[in-house]
């Protein structure tokens, strides 16, 4: 069994890279892929480490996106991202949108009341600060109990300070992870609801996309099934994973959602 879609604590995870390896090789897990959003740093971190013996690590990167106007991911895999190349300066340009958002988010919380600063959210966030270490800040500092308060009522998307995030088109993002010579999957179609179908889709294939993620633990035995239907008829690879974060998702098990390994051999077979 594979799992490639997991988060380490250089995102919104909780676990170190080498506390997700460790994790992996306890679950008995052949591969496993880091895709922590917008940022490489816990690929670069993984490599530094000794690998179980049966177990693969893939680099992979979750890139937050845009379609219809509305937040989606994109999931890419087998990137070489090396140092200063095209895609990590596109990814620093991106960081630094992220960061003027935090800024903004920052201002709004503290206009109603909540003492939140800057700095203490980025001590949690590592290399990419987002809303799960705002909703931390928020726990810790008593503002609300949970998660899920944080974001209904401070910064989902209905929340009173939320702030929009700055994306790029999702074909962008596919032509960005395609040109580092990644292999780019729509991640949880389920999550699109309406706004995502058989047309929109084939649009996306045009554009270069090059898998959808099948399995996924917010899919149905029956979703995964048409979506694996839906990848078919339009040439599509599969992908699928857990997109474990640990206690932020607590429901959510590494390896809980059941990848077969042909989902990686076909990958290989297809892309190289």
């Amino acid at each position: 069994m594979i799992d490639l879609h997991a988060h380490t604590h250089y995102s919104d995870g909780a676990c170190s890279p080498r506390e997700l390896l460790e994790l992996a090789r306890r679950e008995g897990l052949d591969a496993v892929a880091v895709t922590d959003h917008d940022t490489l740093a816990g690929c670069d971190a993984m490599r530094s480490l000794e690998t179980p013996q049966k177990t693969e690590v893939i680099c992979g990167i979750e890139v937050t996106c845009a379609l219809h106007g509305r937040p989606v991911h994109l999931l890419g895999y087998f990137l070489r991202g090396e140092p200063g190349d095209a895609f990590r300066q596109w990814l620093e340009h991106r960081h630094e949108q992220r960061r003027d958002r935090n800024r903004r988010l920052v201002r709004r919380l503290q206009a109603l009341g909540a003492g939140v600063e800057l700095e203490e959210v980025e001590a949690l966030g590592r290399s990419m600060t987002g809303r799960p270490h705002f909703a931390r800040v928020l726990i810790d500092k008593g503002y609300v109990d949970t998660y899920e308060e944080a974001f209904e009522r401070y910064i989902g998307e209905e929340g009173l300070a939320y702030v929009p995030h700055e994306a790029p088109s999702l074909e962008e993002g596919i032509a960005r992870v395609n040109e580092a010579g990644g292999v780019s999957s729509l991640a949880h179609p389920i999550r699109l609801g309406s706004a995502f179908d058989e047309h929109v889709l084939r649009r996306l294939a045009d554009a270069g996309l090059r898998a959808l993620e099948v399995f996924h633990s917010d899919h149905s035995g029956e979703e995964s099934s048409r979506y694996l239907e839906m990848a078919r008829r339009h040439d599509l690879a599969v992908t699928g994973g857990s997109d474990f974060h640990g206690p932020i998702k607590p429901r959510v098990r590494l390896g809980g959602q059941r990848v077969e390994n042909w989902v990686l051999e076909e990958l290989r077979e297809r892309f190289g």
